[in-house]
């Protein structure tokens, strides 16, 4: 059986714990707080599957992350001999900092796939371009800014003048931001959540048609799977910023850091699944909502293998104390 067919459920279950353990702590003030409980439901729904799974992105390394470590073994059937194998990465909360404060756009994520399906990035910086299906093909990650815009909008059949770009809003982008004012497009400057931006590009109807700038390599990948089953590009190049993590990414295996990695070396796998789940409110989902009874998710599952795309919406009825009603 497929892996999206063992494990499409479960992974959609696994997002949704998360978004409505995170959303419970919405507002507190505290982002370590919150993605601590989105951390411990993540795992505690994963450890239910039937699989033998790793985690190749995680929180971080083992002596800075208790759980949800990049390398851990995650599953109901770890170690067993006949378990379905499958590679993990997650996000247990894409905007912490959204989340803490009760901004738009904070989900939970998690992406999988065979083992060897998604590569094993360090925990550094990354240059990105995203685009989506209609754009794909058209840009460079070393083409000067106006040239991807023009071809962007070419594809697009719009003027440039009517691109709308998202770019984290970090003083390392101010030239970039500077060029793309110069070149004519508009921008959307956000906080966090790079990673649901570039779900947004490749969506129609949010209105995102490129993102750019640098952010997290581990969330390039986790972008990256969800443009495979989306039909939408990325391209990355791994940025270390001191001479430590220079040493460290060597020491992973990634000799030539002028390499830049395209959608299908970032995320090899022939059987990709992603799921995410608003936790807050965004373009792309709905927070999590709360009722007398129980709470309300809205969930992105995607299968390559299966080419489906589902919009999930879920009741979780907690305590049957109050019939469900429907504003």
């Amino acid at each position: 059986m497929a892996l999206d067919q063992l494990l499409e459920q479960g992974f959609i279950r696994v997002t949704e714990q998360a978004a409505i353990a995170a959303a419970k702590t919405m507002g507190f003030g505290d982002r370590r707080y919150s993605d601590q409980v989105a951390v411990e439901a993540m795992r505690k729904e994963m450890d239910s599957l039937d699989m033998d799974g790793r985690v190749v992105i995680g929180e971080g390394e083992r002596d800075k992350a208790p759980l949800l470590y990049t390398g851990e073994e995650v599953g109901g059937r770890r170690g067993h001999d006949g378990a379905v194998q499958v590679d993990i990465a997650v996000d247990p909360l894409e905007g912490t900092n959204l989340c803490a404060t009760g901004s738009p756009d904070a989900i939970t994520v998690l992406a999988a796939s065979e083992r060897g399906g998604l590569l094993y990035a360090p925990d550094v910086y990354m240059e990105k371009i995203v685009v989506g299906p209609t754009a794909r093909g058209s840009i460079h990650l070393d083409a000067p800014v106006a040239e991807n815009l023009r071809n962007i909008a070419a594809a697009f059949e719009r003027k440039v003048t009517d691109l709308i770009v998202v770019v984290l809003d970090r003083p390392r982008h101010e030239q970039l931001i500077a060029d793309i004012r110069s070149a004519g497009a508009r921008i959307r400057l956000i906080g966090d959540g790079d990673l649901s931006a570039g779900i947004s590009a490749a969506v129609r109807g949010t209105g995102v048609h490129a993102v750019m700038g640098t952010g997290g390599a581990p969330e390039g990948v986790i972008t990256a799977a969800a443009m495979r089953c989306l039909g939408g590009e990325i391209q990355g190049r791994l940025r270390a910023t001191d001479e430590e993590q220079q040493e460290r990414v060597k020491d992973l295996g990634f000799h030539d850091l002028t390499k830049i990695y395209k959608t299908e070396e970032l995320a090899p796998g022939n059987e990709i699944l992603f799921s995410c789940t608003g936790v807050t409110d965004g373009e792309l989902l709905k927070g999590v909502r709360f009722f007398g009874g129980g709470s309300r998710t809205s969930t992105l599952f995607m299968s390559l293998s299966r080419k489906i795309i589902r919009f999930v919406d879920t009741i979780d009825r907690e305590q049957v104390t109050t019939p469900v009603r429907f504003l």
